[in-house]
């Protein structure tokens, strides 16, 4: 696949220089929802990576976040979020990132997210690894919960947001310490690298953790549902961890979808 990440690698940087130079100034913002916001350059951002992947790859699908989906001619499709972390960006909070993925046959084969800010690309293919600027990256080997770092989010929708506190607080009580970054794909690259040692969140998107989920477990990591199933992209719901922490974070995301959180 190496023309498939030589243009998603460039898509990603062309795209983190439109959020790079357009950081800290303001924004035109609308309304998704009653908290979840969308930039101008949220879709200046997809623009560049859309018409940079469908060029080279005019046959392929594509999902994105702005934009929808697109029917391709294959079964292959591109997996865009032009701004993980939008809030934070809106914010002016340097804390966000380019995620792009290529699914074929149902199954995420590439994975590259890009933080324009601190000028790092983390980057996967399916059976060969995953790498932080070129260097090979391994998840923690943090065996005890207690010593864990583990990162969330919380929902959009506020009346979920009893559940998602409660479940924050197990999390709290079971761990070193908790962690909301407020990008998921930088969550699961985090895990990826070690920086963090697990990460849960449910109300995500597929463009959210297509990419991240291919790094982390190219990493030697694990992503499953709540349950601890396999992950799909379309659940909604996610855990990550380092492997060793994984059933400890399954015992309570597992209780908690059981009630209803």
């Amino acid at each position: 696949m190496a023309k498939e990440l030589e243009v998603a690698l460039s898509a990603a940087r062309r795209a983190g220089e439109v959020l790079r130079s357009g950081f800290g100034a303001e924004h035109a913002i609308t309304y998704k929802g009653a908290v979840d916001l969308v930039t101008e350059v949220d879709e200046e951002a997809e623009r560049v990576i859309r018409e940079e992947l469908l060029g080279a790859f005019p046959t392929h699908g594509m999902l994105a976040e702005e934009g929808g989906g697109q029917e391709g001619e294959e079964d292959t499709r591109w997996i865009v979020d032009p701004l993980d972390g939008t809030t934070n960006y809106a914010h002016g909070l340097p804390v966000f990132a380019v995620s792009i993925a290529l699914e074929r046959d149902g199954e995420v084969v590439l994975g590259v997210v890009h933080d324009p800010i601190r000028d790092e690309t983390f980057v996967a293919e399916r059976g060969d690894g995953a790498t932080l600027n070129g260097e090979p990256i391994r998840v923690s080997e943090t065996e005890e919960p207690i010593l864990g770092l583990i990162a969330t989010g919380l929902p959009y929708d506020r009346e979920r947001m009893p559940e998602a506190l409660e479940l924050f607080g197990r999390f709290a009580a079971l761990s070193r310490g908790m962690r909301r970054l407020g990008a998921a794909a930088l969550d699961l690259c985090y895990v990826a690298c070690g920086r963090l040692d697990g990460y849960y969140e449910q109300g995500i998107w597929p463009w959210d953790v297509a990419a991240g989920s291919l790094i982390l477990t190219e990493a030697g990591g694990k992503v499953t549902d709540y349950r601890g199933d396999a992950l799909d992209l379309a659940g909604r719901e996610v855990v990550a961890s380092n492997t060793l922490l994984h059933p400890a974070m399954i015992e309570l995301t597992g209780a908690a979808e059981g009630q209803g959180a």
